[in-house]
């Protein structure tokens, strides 16, 4: 689904160099899922080694993994997800079946030669699968990296190290790190300062961003669970949220009813029993087992 949380946050551009000497937790799933979408032949098929096993991911994960340690000095800490919590189960569905039409569509697009329109659809039609989280372990113990399997969502693993001070930045592409209460957050973490949109053919340039949790509520004028309820209403991964509802609407009524309670009863009602994903948010299942050395 992806939340988009954009138009109400605040954020500062910063260079790479802002991190040099920090540890960065990073939510490994999302990244490895980047690297399979975009490491393609032109044809749109990911790379493979000789006995036809996928590679895309681990290419890129050797090469930003290097480039980060060693011209940037960052330290970073693969999070890996654990089982999705049942609440999320209709949203990967909803993945599965969008994944399935595209490969067909990709299909026919090779078929009558139109690789433009392949790439398009194979940049978004690949899972990850259990092998190929398997073989990134196994690259990063071979790198010496530390890495932990997060008992759950790997976001909010993430989130939780930073917030107990054991890393300094949460590096994702997602918002949900802000929800699950991670203080500072890294996005547009690029070496080329470019990003590519390969389903619609373009590219557009982009700086890395770093978002305060701190400044954000303070700008805002709410507190962090109005920030939850803000997200419940626009819909997240766990919940669809409210039709029509978006991020400017939903701070505003979050400001003036205070929170979901106080809501007109035929939008409160519309979000349903909503308070086991706002607990979910708030308290999500994490380790403290981990140790972070290089």
């Amino acid at each position: 689904m992806g939340l988009n949380l954009r138009p109400i946050l605040t954020v500062k551009n910063i260079e790479i160099s802002y991190l040099s000497g920090k540890w960065v937790t990073i939510d490994t799933n999302n990244m490895l899922y980047q690297f399979l979408a975009l490491i393609r032949s032109p044809d749109g098929k990911s790379l493979t080694d000789k006995k036809g096993r996928t590679t895309s991911h681990l290419i890129g994960l050797l090469y930003r993994t290097t480039k980060l340690i060693t011209e940037f000095d960052i330290y970073p800490v693969f999070v890996f997800d654990g089982p999705p919590p049942r609440f999320k189960s209709k949203e990967l569905d909803k993945r599965r079946r969008e994944r399935q039409k595209l490969r067909s569509e990709w299909e026919q697009a090779i078929a009558r030669h139109d690789f433009r329109t392949a790439w398009s659809k194979a940049v978004r039609m690949d899972s990850l699968t259990k092998e190929m989280i398997v073989d990134a372990k196994k690259l990063l113990s071979l790198l010496g990296l530390p890495q932990v399997q997060a008992p759950s969502e790997g976001e909010a693993q993430a989130a939780y190290m930073v917030k107990k001070g054991d890393a300094n930045f949460c590096v994702s592409q997602d918002y949900d790190a802000l929800l699950f209460g991670a203080p500072f957050v890294v996005r547009n973490l690029t070496f080329t300062g470019i990003r590519y949109l390969p389903s619609k053919g373009t590219a557009y340039k982009i700086t890395p961003e770093l978002i305060v949790l701190e400044d954000v509520l303070a700008k805002l004028k709410i507190t962090h669970n109005q920030l939850i309820q803000v997200a419940l209403l626009m819909g997240t991964d766990y919940n669809e949220g409210i039709p029509g509802i978006g991020p400017k609407k939903a701070l505003k009524l979050i400001r003036r009813f205070g929170n979901i309670e106080n809501l007109p009863k035929p939008i409160k009602n519309a979000l349903g029993n909503y308070q086991e994903i706002f607990d979910f948010f708030k308290n999500p299942p994490v380790t403290k087992k981990y140790t972070l050395t290089i």
